[in-house]
């Protein structure tokens, strides 16, 4: 506690210097939790994606429908577990700019294959009761006001209705949330059989299966099995782990991740040297200070702790603003729908405390070393 006066002393030598310093920290960190923010919802759902899910689509294109007799085939291949299909819908909300991931299903099957979805039980009971009944994740329910009752108007851009119609409405028979961060609470999914039997064209078939697999190790293995169950068939198929496909999925906007890093790693090097000259500068306005200090019994290892705080405090006070302005902010950013809310990962948010220190030490370490083996004599003769 006696250093901080002489802290407080030498970090405001050059206030100007240190306040640009310090705001330009606290650029760099908003900004990383902007971008990882940015990188998270792009890839939502994957990184909770198991291996232990594997999904089957055509072998030609995602938008090539499949047989749903498919089924049972792959239901009997060894090592299966459970199997669920599902299809692409494709509609838009009241506004072409509405849109959402929407998804026919197997009601109780979804819920078998994806337990980190929770709905209230009176809700599922609901839903599985009601043929023309719909869930939704809590942050699209959030975005449209929707409360379960609702009568949901969706308006179909590919699938019509045997009356050549385009709307189709829903009871909204629950909500779902999430069992953790990260969780895509974005979708809204229907009966297969009322949309099967409504659509005018496409019956007995669907988008993609969803198969779990008691064994995640043995996933090549049995993907390859299901998949040569349907060689040279008008509907050849390709089998890989969810993870992988979703991963696929995200790249085809571009390599999201890549590009992040890219970004925060350019902004972290202009920041480190901005940091470490702002010290290194201050280091050498001090030499004659850091000389009496010496003399007054000051050892080496205390001034290399004394400028590395100094350092450390610039890049603690600048990163922890920024990154606790990029936590209150991020999540209150509009989307317009393109993306799921916004939110900084607690990985995240961990790896930029450790980019904060990293930072102060990195920027702070040379000129340390500098004060540190500077001779009392030598500095005195520079007075």
């Amino acid at each position: 506690m006696k250093f901080l006066p002489l802290l407080w002393h030498s970090l405001f030598r050059r206030k100007v210097r240190t306040v640009f310093t310090l705001l330009a920290v606290l650029v760099a960190f908003t900004l990383y939790g902007f971008l990882v923010a940015i990188k998270a919802a792009f890839g939502m759902g994957i990184e909770l994606a198991g291996n232990e899910r594997l999904v089957l689509i055509h072998k030609v294109s995602i938008i090539q429908l499949l047989p749903i007799s498919y089924l049972e085939q792959i239901r009997s291949t060894p090592g299966v577990v459970d199997v669920c299909h599902q299809t692409w819908f494709g509609g838009v909300y009241q506004d072409p700019r509405n849109f959402f991931m929407q998804v026919p299903v197997d009601p109780e099957c979804m819920l078998r294959m994806y337990p980190e979805f929770k709905l209230p039980e009176a809700q599922k009971k609901a839903w599985f009761a009601d043929r023309q009944g719909a869930i939704v994740g809590r942050v699209t329910a959030q975005k449209f006001g929707w409360k379960v009752g609702d009568r949901i108007p969706i308006q179909a851009t590919i699938w019509r209705k045997k009356d050549n119609s385009t709307t189709w409405e829903f009871n909204l028979d629950g909500i779902y949330s999430g069992a953790e961060e990260g969780t895509d609470e974005t979708q809204f999914f229907f009966h297969y059989k009322y949309f099967d039997e409504s659509r005018l064209f496409g019956q007995g078939s669907v988008g993609w299966y969803v198969i779990r697999i008691a064994d995640a190790s043995k996933a090549p293995q049995i993907a390859q099995a299901i998949d040569s169950q349907f060689a040279n068939s008008p509907a050849e198929t390709k089998t890989t782990t969810e993870k992988a496909f979703m991963q696929a999925f995200a790249n085809q906007v571009g390599n999201i991740a890549l590009i992040v890093r890219s970004i925060i790693a350019m902004a972290f090097f202009i920041i480190l040297l901005v940091t470490a000259n702002t010290m290194a500068e201050s280091v050498r306005e001090r030499t004659s200070e850091f000389a009496v200090l010496k003399t007054l019994g000051f050892t080496d290892g205390r001034v290399l702790v004394l400028v590395l705080t100094e350092s450390c405090l610039i890049a603690g006070v600048g990163g922890f603003l920024g990154l606790g302005l990029a936590g209150l902010v991020v999540p209150r950013i509009p989307t317009a729908n393109l993306l799921p809310n916004l939110y900084l990962p607690t990985s995240s948010l961990a790896a930029g405390v450790a980019l904060v220190v990293g930072l102060g030490v990195v920027a702070g370490i040379f000129p340390a070393l500098r004060a540190m083996r500077l001779r009392i004599v030598d500095a005195l003769r520079r007075v």
